[in-house]
């Protein structure tokens, strides 16, 4: 039996999701310090100095703009930005909540034909000899999970845009005091990061004892119910990647084609009408569709592993504890996450720019290590020291210190991704450097140069994938790499704070410029930026990383719940399987980049049209229409996102139903195979891309500069590169992750169905 009592987890689980929301207000407290109205106060006569409350180190008035107009000028952008991003989302929203009650219905219909909508006890699908819960009532149940974990899903992302929003020009106005130790909480990074995994917990252990009033004994019935919430999870996410990256991206980059490549005018200049969405997408893209994503993995192998372990000893046996273990490592990474940050941003003091990425890879080592000691201590106190994992139709013996090292493996392989992903997306080492290097030769060796770079930087991520899976599956089955994924997400808050440093510094930068702040003070963004276009690169690794093991051990419940014994590649119905499957990522690629093309063309023709026909516009006398170009934005990514959507939904569904499990598992491992190789070198050609434009811009060293200064010709290869990768990096690469994962927890969920029902065409012929 395990040390830790079956009502000590259900106080410790919960315990930590309120730790950490608790903390994340604490930290929205210290972000709201930052005043964006002018105070009304008499000041003393040696109040010169004083900026916003502060008095250390502020850099003087820029350019003899007096504190009321920064703020006010701040402020208004802010609010812009932030409007824009709210009517986009609830926008998408709409048109969410009308799949969502249609998917929910469909959900319910298949589930509940299995058995006829009979409500009879039924025997249990592992265990015969037992009498489990009607499947009608699990169709209900199962599509009540689904609900819930799409509404979660779209909490996360909400709550992720309104904080980004919120933290913005808060981090313009505290880029003018001199770096310390308040900048990282500050830029609303940390609120973030433990707002979304704590509210992720919270509500995937409220739903499970719900769920208990009524199942139960019955385990097995009740986790399968709550694959639903996975399935909701990912769908919202998907969505929510797609239409967010389509929408950032259209902005982006008629910005930047016309903006900077044709009239020769700095990134987020106010005369340029695209300035606006270009901000707007930020959030809608990089942060709302980055936390609805990563919930989404978060909320996946959650329930893979809770699938698994219900037909193991644990459910069996009926140990509570034991059968929370994964929900235990995840309480306890967000207490080692809340560790890290006082260590990160209290311990250590950023003296200069050059410290800032130090800084944020510091928090991921740190929570890395201190959460390997945390897995020791869950697995001692929440394992028996022997027990059985359910391993395609027989028991399999473990040991707890087993499922540790499979917790680990998964933890360190997200790591090792991490830094791989740095070293090949950073322009402090050779392989960024090498691509603006290559610009001198016009953008065509530019584009060549940042090709290779994505493809060789496949190689160590998935050798770190291909050994976390070896390890964890030797040890434990399935379940080991449920935990290994899960190890892989249990620093999920650090990892959302340092993913969403790039798109919140990247509008502090805007915001500066356009508020017409001293070039200081856009130098210090733009360096933050650049530390943050890293970090988000690396956690576009994790992601990717963790949706490979999710898929995989997803794919692994599935088989089991659909009475697979083998997976034979060589039988013709698994093989074509396996060939669709490979080409969906490339096709899905297809739609999401060319949808972006498609938008990016409507608007580079209105900010091409604002230029020519709003008089003094680019002299800077006249204002430029923003409105349009964001309704542009948003239009576009509405329609746009339809059809990627209902190509991942759709496919398991008609695969599964037309053609059965067999084909089906086949069309499984066929995308994730392809998929996770595409996703990586797609972030990390874009990801090198962008940060060889700011080697080429920031011009830190003798190299760069002679490769400057902006507007040479090299610069301008690197701007058309950068352009290029954007979709690459924003839209589509990070979106293949949600796809390998969508699919195969939407084929877990139907699985009872395809197994009862599938596979029409072949029982006709």
């Amino acid at each position: 039996m395990a040390l830790l009592s079956a009502l000590a987890t259900e106080i410790f689980i919960p315990a930590g999701a309120v730790v950490g929301i608790v903390f994340s207000l604490v930290q929205w407290f210290l972000v709201s310090r930052v005043k964006l109205t002018p105070e009304q106060r008499a000041l003393p006569d040696d109040s010169d100095d004083r900026k916003n409350g502060f008095s250390d180190g502020l850099i003087e008035e820029e350019e003899s703009i007096n504190e009321h107009i920064v703020l006010s000028r701040c402020g208004e952008i802010q609010r812009a930005i932030s409007e824009g991003a709210t009517s986009f989302l609830f926008t998408e929203y709409q048109y969410v909540g009308v799949f969502m009650i249609a998917f929910a219905m469909l959900i319910f219909l298949f589930l509940g034909s299995v058995e006829g909508f009979s409500t009879k006890s039924q025997p249990c699908t592992y265990d015969p000899s037992r009498m489990c819960k009607p499947a009608l009532y699990t169709a209900i149940f199962s599509t009540v999970s689904f609900l819930l974990g799409g509404f979660t899903s779209i909490l996360s992302g909400y709550l992720g845009m309104k904080i980004a929003t919120y933290a913005n020009a808060r981090t313009t106005l505290e880029a003018r005091k001199a770096l310390g130790k308040h900048l990282l909480p500050h830029s609303g990074l940390v609120v973030m990061g433990f707002l979304l995994a704590s509210n992720g917990l919270l509500v995937l252990f409220v739903t499970i004892n719900l769920f208990k009033l009524y199942y139960g004994d019955d385990w097995e019935g009740l986790f399968e119910a709550i694959t639903g919430y996975g399935l909701g999870g990912s769908s919202m996410a998907l969505f929510g990647r797609v239409g967010g990256g389509i929408y950032t991206k259209a902005a982006d980059v008629g910005a930047d084609l016309v903006g900077k490549v044709e009239r020769n005018i700095p990134e987020d200049d106010p005369r340029n009408p695209a300035v606006i969405a270009d901000n707007v997408g930020d959030n809608v893209g990089d942060i709302a569709g980055m936390g609805s994503d990563l919930f989404g993995s978060y909320a996946e192998s959650s329930c893979a592993a809770l699938v698994v372990a219900s037909i193991s000893s644990f459910g069996i046996n009926h140990d509570f504890t034991a059968m929370c273990y994964p929900l235990l490592i995840s309480s306890v990474g967000i207490l080692v996450c809340l560790l890290t940050t006082l260590f990160a941003t209290d311990f250590f003091e950023i003296k200069s720019v050059k410290e800032i990425e130090p800084a944020l890879k510091r928090q991921l080592i740190i929570s890395t290590a201190l959460m390997t000691v945390g897995i020791a201590i869950v697995t001692w106190i929440a394992l028996p020291s022997s027990f059985t994992i359910f391993n395609f139709g027989e028991q399999k013996v473990v040991k707890n210190w087993q499922i540790f090292l499979c917790v680990s493996v998964g933890l360190w392989a997200g790591l090792i991704i991490g830094f791989v992903t740095e070293y090949f997306t950073s322009n402090a080492y050779s392989p960024v450097q090498d691509v603006a290097d290559s610009c001198r030769t016009g953008a065509a060796t530019n584009v060549i140069f940042g090709l290779a770079l994505g493809y060789k930087s496949v190689i160590i991520p998935i050798f770190a994938i291909a050994i976390s899976i070896y390890v964890s599956f030797s040890f434990a089955a399935m379940y080991g790499i449920a935990v290994a994924a899960l190890g892989m997400l249990s620093t999920i808050a650090t990892g959302l704070a340092i993913d969403a440093y790039g798109p919140i510094s990247d509008n502090a930068g805007g915001i500066a410029e356009m508020a017409g702040m001293s070039h200081r003070i856009r130098e210090r963004t733009d360096a933050l930026d650049a530390a943050g276009n890293t970090t988000a690169a690396i956690g576009k690794g994790f992601a990717i990383g963790s949706a490979a093991l999710v898929s995989l051990a997803l794919f692994g419940a599935f088989v089991s719940r659909a009475a697979i014994s083998t997976v034979d590649v060589l039988s013709p119905r698994v093989f074509i399987g396996l060939m669709v499957g490979a080409m969906l990522p490339y096709w899905f690629s297809a739609m999401t980049m060319k949808s972006v093309g498609s938008a990016a063309l409507k608007m580079v023709e209105e900010v091409r049209r604002q230029f020519n026909t709003i008089p003094g516009l680019l002299e800077g006398h006249a204002k430029p229409d923003y409105a349009t170009c964001v309704k542009i934005s948003t239009d576009a990514s509405i329609r746009e996102m339809i059809p990627p959507g209902a190509l991942v939904i759709l496919t398991p569904l008609i695969v599964g139903t037309f053609f059965g499990v067999e084909t089906l598992s086949g069309v499984l491992a066929g995308a994730l195979v392809s998929g996770v190789q595409i996703a990586i070198s797609a972030s990390n050609t874009g990801g090198a891309w962008d940060n060889a434009k700011k080697y080429i811009e920031a011009g830190a060293s003798e190299h760069a500069r002679a490769l400057g200064p902006k507007g040479s010709e090299p610069h301008k290869a690197a701007v058309i590169g950068d352009t290029i990768g954007d979709p690459l990096k924003d839209t589509s690469g990070p979106s293949l992750n949600i796809l390998i994962k969508l699919m195969a927890v939407e084929s877990l969920v139907f699985a009872p169905f395809f197994a009862t029902h599938g596979g029409l065409l072949f029982k006709i012929f």
